[in-house]
């Protein structure tokens, strides 16, 4: 679908479109009349950087005109440029430059997404809501258990497209994706990096009710373990769970991390050891004969 409408667009880039010449393609619209676009998934906030684009509004102007479509009576929706219509309404200019086009709903969205994605320090709600909004062939199917993690050849085709321009791999674009279907106090979480980016979409993969149930713990207990999210992914029946059991099924792993002592002996560490020609077997009965050995000189030492 979105390969069908890039296509039908045939844009080369949005950076070709945004350098429209004034004199062939703009038009001076009244700052009033434009709309922002529907779900814009991008915050437009009064930092440094917007007081600097003011500072450059007022002494310059707007140098690069927005593009917007008409809605109709005499109005336009916003597509690109919210920042820029933003800091003219603050530097008090009543008209801005913009390109008007055509654009029907999906080609819109296409277009406003992209022409933000090339945007520094978006947050990672911003990014998952946007790619969202581009590709929602992918969508939960409203079950308690947690999503797959693993992509059909069609979903990644198109998430490959989606990624296009973003320099985003099929499965980062999934898991973004899958990032927008945390309940906003989580995912707020996740942009003020109180929640790790790889723990939220392991969260996103479960319904909202157990979402909750993870907030709420995490709130009690400042964090949340990767192994506690693999317990709760292993239970067969989680939709029927109580927030108790939730609860204590998440401080269990905890408990049980604690109390493991795991010992790892790596080929690369054996192979001091070792000639290159021994099998696996054989290394592993010659440690057990050693450690049965070492076992009985403790015991009789003591």
């Amino acid at each position: 679908m979105a390969k069908n409408i890039a296509e039908k667009m045939k844009l080369t880039s949005i950076d070709e479109l945004l350098g429209v010449p004034a004199s062939t393609g703009t038009k001076e619209i009244e700052i009033g009349l434009i709309r922002p676009f529907r779900n814009h998934p991008f915050r437009v906030v009064d930092d440094e950087k917007m007081d600097e684009l003011v500072e450059s509004v007022i002494a310059k102007g707007i140098l690069t005109p927005v593009i917007v479509r008409p809605l109709g009576n005499g109005t336009y929706e916003m597509i690109s440029g919210h920042r820029r219509l933003h800091a003219a309404e603050r530097a008090k200019i009543k008209k801005i430059p913009a390109i008007v086009t055509d654009y029907n709903d999906d080609e819109a969205t296409i277009v406003m997404v992209d022409a933000n994605l090339q945007r520094e320090e978006l947050l990672p709600s911003e990014r998952a809501h946007s790619l969202k909004m581009k590709m929602d062939a992918m969508k939960h199917q409203g079950t308690c258990r947690h999503s797959g993690d693993k992509l059909s050849p069609a979903e990644r085709k198109t998430a490959a497209i989606v990624g296009e321009g973003s320099g985003l791999a099929p499965r980062s674009v999934h898991r973004y994706i899958r990032l927008a279907e945390l309940i906003p106090e989580l995912l707020e979480m996740v942009d003020d990096k109180r929640l790790s980016l790889v723990n939220g979409v392991e969260i996103a993969g479960f319904c909202r009710e157990v979402q909750e149930f993870i907030l709420r713990y995490i709130k009690e207990n400042g964090r949340i373990l990767p192994e506690q999210l693999e317990e709760l992914k292993k239970q067969p029946n989680i939709e029927n769970l109580t927030p108790y059991t939730v609860m204590t099924i998440m401080k269990n792993a905890v408990n049980e991390k604690k109390t493991s002592k795991k010992v790892s002996l790596s080929e690369r560490k054996l192979n001091k050891f070792f000639p290159e020609d021994y099998s696996s077997e054989r290394r592993e009965r010659i440690i057990i004969e050693l450690l049965t050995k070492w076992k009985e000189d403790q015991e009789v030492s003591t």
